[in-house]
Parts: structure tokens; sequence; C-alpha cells
């Protein structure tokens, strides 16, 4: 080694220039200084946005780490889409470098949301400072550095924040002559509070991703629907009801305790191909054919079915709806009769096969004969734009008719690109348009709409009829991922669905089923009939016998077994109860016998009593036997040992009594399949 080499300082090294490349990547790594991670919620890496209501508070949590022993700080960072300023609120620590932040979602909009991270200066600073002084040290020094830090603070303040930090820095005692004054100026809590939003943030560093959640109407949550089919809603059994018949059974919906009336596709019907009864080939000269398969020479989508009424009819059906207390939803079907305008308007919007002749709708091997699809891309793959804009005008055309809600019949067979463009577009300018997704296919691509946009989705509940699958698939829906994006509106049965449990278990199987879904959802619906327990079916299928999709029908409102008044008795429950307004509160309990259900809910806020108000309910899921079982009393809901007592009113039949202690028997008939119970500590 030479001479020279031996006798190198450090103060003769020169460092090498930076690359342009690496002088890029070392100025984005200095706004990267804390490792962000597993926030929640993300849906698909902020692929998709996730869903709350208005009212709620968004709850954010994430991994945060830096580098070193210092102190950290972080905010939750939220505004609406449409507001340039961020609203911010502190991160809180959780526990093992986990973070939480909540903010309050006070519109009916799309937010945005994202976190920041920092090094929080005076925090490191004070909580060594304490140390110190614990051990007994000299902190002249340390607390000159905590008034250098106040004086950095009081620069960066605004307003009265400013004022006050600046006459700290000129008025602080001095460390070295009145150390103890010095220290309990700089320590004291509006010193530590005003530090927390002015100090010194070094390191600062933002979350590579901005986020949204949309934030719908609590009408997307909490309500109870009822399917009107409109044409039988009458008393004639030779033609259609009108719309002033329709409106004339608002008050027996109203007295029911349901808050939507839907109603299922209104407009002309086309004549080619049209069905008879019970989905035969041919009709009958008088038949009306499917209301699905929309269009004729009255016209198309835009159009009121004739029979029915007017356009005028259909704005005084909404109003007088509202004056009930209802909202109106309505069957959207992206279908064509081969009688729809749009077929001779619009040639390129179907598809034609090689004779010249129309495709029409089928799922091999069934087959709708009086239907056609629409093509949402041309030839050459890309969107036929004004088929998109014509759907989306008709969607904004029935919401300025007094529409809410929309129904949106197979979204699974239309064009997904489709449909997170049109419910963004329409929402928009309506907010508060709700989209419900008819969709019973597969499970991943009932999820996949619901994150597209789609406010709720239809489920498999009508088809879960055992204790297991049960609680596995309401802990799915209510408990994991899913709940982020995907609310669940649970029908037991539909125009299209008779499932074999209401076929079989009669009278018992509609009790128990209408409990099942007002309470383990907190949004439900029903189609007009199940209070009669309608069930004949077309032998060996899961179909209404003489349905009244193919034929004029009329119902006798007052059958004798009909379950009106449970139905009226559970709505009052669920309004009356915040505990089942919630959706994401279901949680099981054990009960030692798989015919009976045993499940709770809590609300997040206490009642006028300073107590939450929660709710249990027993179903019996036997409908041909009376069942009995042991369960287990949820007493550490509320912080009881295993011995403590719990106030129990049964809100059928209001029925007030004690349990004490966390074992329990109850004994479940089939003339009333349920108990609900609302609990409060002893």
């Amino acid at each position: 080694m030479s001479s020279r080499n031996r006798t190198r300082t450090a103060s003769s090294f020169k460092a090498p220039a930076l690359s342009p490349g690496s002088a890029a990547r070392l100025k984005a790594l200095e706004a990267r200084r804390f490792i962000i991670t597993n926030v929640t919620p993300e849906i698909d890496g902020g692929r998709y946005p996730v869903k709350r209501e208005d009212g709620d508070r968004l709850e954010v949590q994430a991994d945060i780490v830096c580098d070193g022993h210092m102190v950290i700080a972080g905010r939750l960072l939220c505004r609406p889409a449409d507001e340039k300023e961020w609203r911010e609120t502190p991160l809180a620590f959780h526990d093992n470098d986990r973070w939480i932040g909540r903010a309050v979602l006070d519109r009916n909009t799309r937010f945005l949301y994202t976190l920041e991270a920092w090094i929080d200066e005076f925090g490191t600073w004070r909580r060594d400072l304490l140390k110190k002084a614990n051990a007994g040290q000299r902190l002249e020094t340390d607390l000159t550095e905590g008034a250098a830090l106040v004086a950095g603070a009081a620069k960066r303040a605004k307003g009265g924040d400013r004022k006050v930090l600046t006459a700290l820095a000129k008025g602080l005692p001095s460390p070295a002559d009145d150390p103890s004054g010095a220290m309990e100026a700089l320590l004291a809590d509006p010193v530590v509070e005003l530090m927390g939003r002015w100090g010194a943030r070094t390191g600062l560093t933002r979350y590579h991703r901005e986020l949204e959640v949309v934030v719908d109407r609590v009408q997307a949550r909490y309500a109870a629907w009822y399917e009107m089919f409109w044409r039988s809603q009458g008393t004639d059994p030779t033609r259609g009801s009108t719309v002033d018949e329709c409106i004339a059974r608002f008050p027996y919906i109203r007295d029911m305790g349901f808050d939507v009336v839907y109603l299922v596709p209104h407009h002309p019907i086309g004549r080619t191909n049209r069905k008879g009864r019970n989905n035969s080939l041919v009709a009958g000269p008088d038949d009306p054919g499917s209301p699905y398969a929309i269009g004729s020479e009255e016209g198309g989508h835009d159009a009121v079915n004739p029979d029915w009424g007017t356009l005028e009819d259909f704005r005084r059906f909404t109003s007088e709806a509202r004056d009930f207390g209802f909202e109106v939803a309505i069957d959207f079907a992206i279908q064509c009769s081969p009688d729809h305008p749009w077929i001779k308007e619009h040639h390129d919007w179907f598809r034609w096969r090689p004779d010249g002749s129309i495709k029409f709708a089928e799922n091999p091997p069934k087959k709708y004969e009086d239907i056609v699809n629409v093509e949402f891309y041309g030839l050459d793959g890309e969107p036929i734009e004004d088929l998109w804009l014509a759907w989306r005008e008709i969607v904004l055309f029935w919401i300025a008719q007094g529409v809410t809600i929309f129904r949106v019949d197979n979204p699974h067979t239309k064009s997904f690109p489709f449909w997170e463009w049109l419910i963004r577009d329409v929402q928009e300018r309506h907010p508060e348009a709700i989209f419900l997704a008819e969709a019973f296919t597969r499970p991943k691509v009932m999820k996949g709409l619901a994150k597209l946009g789609f406010t709720q989705s239809y489920s498999y509940f009508t088809w879960r009829n055992g204790k297991q699958e049960i609680t596995d698939y309401l802990t799915e829906l209510t408990r994991q991922e899913p709940v982020e994006y995907m609310r669940a509106n649970f029908f037991p049965n539909t125009p299209d669905i008779l499932p074999t449990i209401l076929q079989e278990g009669g009278r018992p199987a509609f009790l128990q089923r209408i409990v099942l879904a007002a309470t383990l959802s907190s949004v439900y619906g029903m189609y007009n009939g199940y209070e009669l327990c309608e069930n004949e079916p077309v032998p060996g299928k899961e179909e209404y016998l003489n349905s009244e999709k193919y034929q004029y029908k009329v119902w006798d409102w007052d059958r004798p077994g009909n379950i009106r008044d449970w139905i009226t008795h559970l709505n009052r429950i669920r309004r009356e109860n915040p505990a089942l307004h919630e959706y994401d509160n279901l949680k099981f309990y054990n009960a030692w016998n798989d015919q009976i259900l045993w499940y709770g809910k809590m609300s997040r806020e206490p009642g006028p009593d300073g107590q939450p108000n929660f709710v249990l309910v027993a179903v019996n899921l036997d409908p041909f036997h009376p069942q009995e079982a042991t369960i287990e009393l949820p007493l550490w809901e509320f912080g009881l040992p295993d011995w403590g007592t719990l106030e129990m009113e049964e809100l059928f039949s209001g029925h007030r009594f004690t349990w004490t202690g966390k074992n329990q028997h109850l004994w479940i008939d089939n003339d009333r399949p349920a108990f609900i119970w609302r609990v409060t500590p002893a």
C-alpha cells in the first residue's frame, strides 16, 4: 500500500455524482420513509370502492412501521370526491404496529380516503425527557431543544394556535435558570395538543393509494320491500288491475310495515311469441303474456303498459306512494320483445342470424322465445356507445318520474363494464339511486357485480335451510370481506322461485323463513302472496303453478291461514329495535340442537337508557316438529359473569321474565317457530 493511500483522510473524500436515475429514485424514497401496509378496508388493491351509509363512521386500519425508535404519528385523510380539502382525523395506536383512524361520512356521495404517517419530533422529545427526568439526569439542554421545537411549530401554526405558541415560545422560563418551570410549561396538556397539530412532521409519508368509499342512503342498508305484481292487485280475473287499484292497496302494504313498493316491469308487452299460461309456447287470445317481454307498438322501456295506465298515472302512483311513506322500485330488465320499437330503429343493437332472423334469448337448453337481447359491443369489439347512452337515459327518465330504486334483472348476463359505467354515471347525478342486482349465479360473479357498483345483491339465502349452512353463509356475508362491498337483500321467494322448503313446509316454513330474512339481514323483501302462504308448485320444479307471470290473477288478501299479522308484528319489531337496522352486527351463539338457530344483534350506539339495543332470536328450522335445546345465554356481551341475570322481553307476545345463568333451556313449536327477545342486564 502506498504512503499516499495510507495518509488519506475522510475530509479528502468526494462522493461521486449520482446518475439522473439514482437521483430520482433517492428523491422518491425520501417521501416513503414509512412502510404503510395491510390497509383495511381496501378491495382488490383499491380497484373497487367499499360501501357505507350516510352518517356512518369509516374505520380505517393499517400496519405502520419506520426505522429507529422514534415516536410516530399519523392521520386519516378523508373528503367527498367533489371537495378539494382533506378532512383530518388522528390515527390511534391499536397494537403490534397497527393503527386505527375514524372519519364521519356525512353525505350521500362518494368519498376518498388515504393515510399519512410521520415522525413525531415533539412526542419523541417528550418521551425521552420524561425518561431522563425519572433517572435524575440534568435536563437543561433537552429543555432548550423542546423550546426550539415549539418555536418552529409557532411559525407553521395558523390563527389562534399561532398566537398561543408564539407567546409560549417568547415567555418560556429559562431552561438554565428555571428548568422545572420550563418543563411544566412545555409538557402542559394544551401544549401537547397544539404540538400534535403543528409540530414538525419529519419523514412524512402518504399511502400510495387514494381509496374510495360509496356512501349510500341508509335505505340501502335498512328497508323492507313488498314486491307488487301490478296487474294482479284488482278483483276482476278477466283483466289486469289499474293504477288506481294498485294505489288502493297502499294502506294494506303500509299497515304491514313495508317501506318499498317494488313493481315488476310495467311496460307494454310484445305479442310475437307471447307466452301462455304456465309458460306455454302458445298464448290464448286473452293471455296477457310475460311482463319481461318488453316492448310493442305502444312503446318500449320508457312507456307504461296501457292496460295498467298512462305515464301521468304512473307519476300519480309514485306521488301517492311517497304520501304513504313508500319508495318505488321498478324492474330494470335489459331485454326486448321481438316487437320492441328499437329493433326497427337500431338494427345494429341486436344479433341477427345468417338467414336474417333475429336471435332469441336462450340459456341452453332453455329458450326464451318471447324476448331478444341487445348487443353491448359491435363486431369490432368496441362498445356501442349510443346503446349504452340509451339505457342510461331510460334510468334517468324513470328517476324523473319518481323512481329511486332499480331492481336489475339478470345483470350477470350483461356487460360488466357497462354496469360499472352506468351506476357511477347515474349516481353522480342522483346519489340517492339504489341498484339491486338480481343475479342468482356463481358466487364470485355475484361478488363481482357488487364490487362493480350494485348497491344491493340477491343471495343464496333462498336456498340456505340448514343450521350450519346458514351460519357459514351469514358469517361470510356479514363478518368477512364481502361485508365491505356487498349488501344482501334477503327474499325468501320471488315470482320465479318457490323454494322446496316453502312447498313442503307449509305455514310453519313461511313463518320461519320470513323471520330469518327480516332479522339475519337488515334489508329484506317478499313477493306478494307470501303472506297468504301460496305454495302450489309446478310438479318437480321450484316454480309457481298458475303463475301471475303468464295470466291474470285475483288474490283473496284475507284468505284463511294467512300470516299477515305475523309479518306486521315482525316489521314493527324491526322498526322499534335499532340493532335490527344494522347489517354487520350479527353473531351466532351456541344452541345444542341442529334444528334451532340462535343468534343476536347489538346496536352500535346506546339508547336513552344508556344501554345498547340488544336483540336475541331463536328459530326452529324444522317446519314439521317442535324442537328444544339447551342454549348459551351470551352474558359476556354485557360484561356479566356466567351467573349473571338478563331481563328478557319476548317481542311477539310481550312476555317478560329474567334468565339467570349462562345455560338455559327453550322449546319452540311449529305454530310459532320463532322467538325474538329484547334483552337488558338486570
